[in-house]
């Protein structure tokens, strides 16, 4: 599917024409328990779900109808056969491992990454028996040389968490089938506008939805997309385990799809300008983004991605003070967390996400006091430069 292609998709992909009550929009199906006719309605429909034909849902941890049509949606979006929404993205990671991984398994886990995805690989995992290799993302021979023979899979993001680091989805699924592991890449920064890791042999696609694909801000969601037999696991155990997404907000990330190649113009656009004018500024350091030839996996990402996507991530010349007078003299971005949404947001990792860690511990993982991580909305362009002009005069 081409960027064409997607914006098309992204309006009208898993949605019937025709829908209840002849709705133009598909309507929030607001319950917990679905009834049947009879006892032979029973019958036919266990038969149904036993040979994966069901085309109905009896109770709501086990799927909804307005959860089936975003899952269509994002598995046209992706090009893969299947997809399971979450109740939020860290419910896709969590579920997946816990899935298939057990005690005595290997895993496989790329150094540049969410923190909370890393956490849950050194403590969680780990106290149930399950090994952990961190490897550096940028060296696909580090990957081949990590496996061993109770390694199970290689779990990465695209671009990654905070500095926007660059996967080889290509080669390192070669490596993954060679070694006949499942590879997972978590695409939430670049959506399947820029990124389809399916069709570069990726075996499963994650997303927090909760950011670019709800794009507002106004709701918590994951999504998982791959082949029929792995989605069908996850299905299942979603079913034990619960982290199933609510009617309601499954009807807001189907609203916010339909714009999502709309949105991702504009920030892949805007991620751009910004970069190269705080690359030309004093005041800043370093710049991380992949559409910058400075980035060191430029020539990868322009192979790999259709854009560059909405986050920039750069260093100021100053300190932990320094930059946080920085962020306050911002006027457009809020400051938070998250990204994605139509608002610009913008954070001091060491003091935001990573603030629970000490200095040695944020040290260890490559975040430093001066680092800032903007996750650019659909403002102006103009505006978002001038906005960082004046608050860089006052470092």
């Amino acid at each position: 599917m081409n960027q064409h292609e997607a914006d098309t998709a992204s309006v009208h992909a898993g949605e019937s024409k025709l829908k209840p009550y002849r709705a133009l929009t598909t309507p929030i199906v607001q319950s917990s328990t679905y009834v049947f006719e009879d006892s032979a309605a029973i019958v036919e429909h266990m038969r149904r779900k036993e040979t994966g034909e069901a085309d109905r849902d009896e109770y709501g941890r086990y799927g909804n109808p307005t959860q089936r049509v975003v899952e269509r949606k994002m598995a046209r979006l992706e090009g893969g056969a299947d997809a399971l929404l979450f109740d939020c993205g860290m419910s896709a990671v969590s579920t997946t491992l816990l899935t298939w991984l057990s005690a005595g398994d290997h895993v496989i886990l790329t150094n540049d990454c969410y923190r909370r995805t890393r956490q849950l690989c050194t403590t969680f995992l780990d106290r149930f028996g399950v090994e952990l290799t961190i490897v550096p993302m940028s060296d696909a021979d580090r990957f081949a040389e990590a496996v061993r023979p109770n390694t199970r899979l290689i779990f990465s993001e695209t671009p990654t968490n905070p500095y926007l680091r660059i996967l080889d989805i290509e080669r390192t699924a070669a490596i993954a089938r060679r070694h006949d592991l499942k590879l997972v890449v978590d695409v939430t920064f670049a959506t399947p506008c820029n990124v389809k890791p399916l069709a570069l042999g990726a075996d499963l696609v994650i997303h927090s939805a909760t950011k670019y694909l709800g794009g507002h801000n106004d709701l918590l969601a994951g999504v998982a997309v791959g082949d029929d037999p792995l989605i069908a696991e996850l299905r299942e155990s979603q079913a034990v385990m619960g982290g199933v997404p609510d009617p309601h907000n499954a009807y807001l990330l189907l609203r916010g799809l339909k714009t999502l190649a709309l949105r991702i113009e504009r920030q892949n656009a805007n991620g751009l300008r910004v970069a190269r004018f705080l690359e030309t500024q004093p005041q800043v350091r370093t710049v991380y983004y992949p559409g910058l030839p400075s980035h060191p996996d430029h020539d990868l990402a322009v192979r790999q991605m259709e854009g560059f996507g909405g986050v920039v991530s750069f260093e100021l010349g100053g300190d932990f003070a320094q930059t946080a007078r920085f962020i306050d003299a911002l006027q457009i971005p809020y400051i938070g967390p998250s990204l994605g949404g139509v608002e610009s947001i913008i954070e001091q990792p060491a003091l935001m996400s990573h603030f629970a860690l000490d200095p040695d511990e944020r040290t260890a993982i490559g975040i430093k006091d001066e680092l800032v991580r903007y996750a650019l909305g659909i403002e102006d362009a103009d505006d978002l430069i001038a906005d960082l002009a004046q608050a860089l005069e006052q470092v």
